[in-house]
């Protein structure tokens, strides 16, 4: 059986490649960083302008009409250029809803001007929601709905919202006056998160039943995605401590030569490589729709998550003192490995579902 990504695919990741490299580049991720910007618009609006944004949104609805395989692909290069954009939570899961579960009326709204750039969507699912600060389920009532929820991805960015609301999901309005928002503190500010609280504001049902079971489904296609973040940003991180290897010099020679660099750098090949293999399994089940996806899923969420710490944490080493620097981009790659692995739950908490579906497999 063959994985790998067609003559067509890779051309498109070139191009998605090539847009990136010159528009989201360490000085534009630092921006966002530092606080000057809630992302990078201009990444955003370039990547529209490509129709990257709509490549799982169908044709009729505004969007390319390719499918899922292209849309790891833009993942894999987002995480490769550290790109500080909403593609977690607009087109990964809030965007995929609407798709999934919208009338004819609500996509045509909403899809559209999703793939345009000219709404970012996010959803607010307490399911997923791994966060220290209790979460208090949302309330609906006669459609209004009122509650506090922690760690929204991109809530002060967003204007619209996907709430799983006991087992319906509706349409939030962020900018409606009975909803207010607070930026919350996170470990990689490119990515940041917003406290939501709403107090009776009106909603648009999406789906009166049913809800939940979709959100599970669109999360473990979520996590597919961000495996191939993972998986584009600790090749990057490994590249880079390859380059510093081979230009930096000790006793008189390039430090890549030393025994124990060599070993490092291996092992780091094979945990990129050992991740991208459970990625490309699982955008084989999410692109066909296969049973097998929430355990392909969870292994892909593992094996990535686990590589893009090890690796980046090594990354830093291997730059020695200078990767400890604020100049370098080291702690970009460290920040970003430490914030997705806990995205969508911890590693441990998919490590525990992919030991369900095969003790699960093995009984029947």
């Amino acid at each position: 059986m063959n994985f790998d990504f067609s003559e067509d695919q890779r051309r498109l990741q070139e191009e998605i490649r090539r847009v990136l490299a010159d528009h989201s580049s360490s000085a534009n991720v630092r921006r966002v960083l530092e606080g000057d910007e809630a992302y990078c618009a201009n990444t955003w609006a370039q990547l529209a302008a490509l129709g990257a944004l709509g490549l799982a949104i169908n044709e009729a609805d505004g969007g390319a009409d390719m499918g899922m395989l292209e849309l790891c692909l833009l993942a894999e290069e987002s995480g490769r250029a550290l790109a500080a954009v909403p593609l977690a939570s607009c087109l990964y899961q809030a965007a995929e809803l609407i798709r999934r579960s919208g009338n004819v009326a609500q996509r045509a709204a909403w899809l559209p001007r999703i793939a345009s750039g000219e709404v970012i969507a996010t959803i607010i699912a307490p399911l997923h929601a791994q966060t220290i600060l209790p979460a208090a389920p949302a309330v609906l009532s006669d459609r209004m709905l009122s509650g506090s929820f922690n760690a929204v991805a991109d809530g002060l960015s967003a204007t619209l919202a996907v709430v799983l609301a006991g087992d319906a999901l509706v349409l939030l309005d962020l900018n409606a006056p009975q909803v207010t928002r607070l930026a919350q503190q996170s470990l990689d500010p490119t990515r940041p998160l917003a406290r939501v609280q709403c107090d009776g504001a009106p909603v648009e049902v999406l789906l009166a039943t049913g809800g939940l079971a979709l959100t599970r489904q669109v999360i473990n296609g979520a996590a597919v995605l961000l495996a191939f973040e993972q998986v584009g940003g600790a090749e990057a991180a490994l590249y880079a401590a390859r380059d510093y290897a081979l230009e930096r010099k000790a006793f008189g020679r390039p430090i890549g030569g030393f025994q124990a660099v060599k070993h490092k750098l291996a092992d780091m090949f094979v945990a990129v490589e050992l991740a991208r293999s459970h990625a490309y399994y699982g955008a084989w089940a999410l692109a066909t729709d296969a049973p097998e996806l929430p355990r392909t899923a969870a292994a892909a969420r593992v094996a990535a998550s686990d590589a893009y710490i090890m690796v980046s944490e090594e990354s830093l080493h291997l730059h020695g003192g200078i990767g400890y620097t604020w100049e370098m981009d080291c702690h970009l790659h460290l920040r970003r490995a430490r914030s997705l692995a806990q995205v969508l739950g911890s590693v441990h908490v998919w490590r525990e579902a992919l030991a369900a579906h095969l003790i699960e497999e093995q009984a029947a």
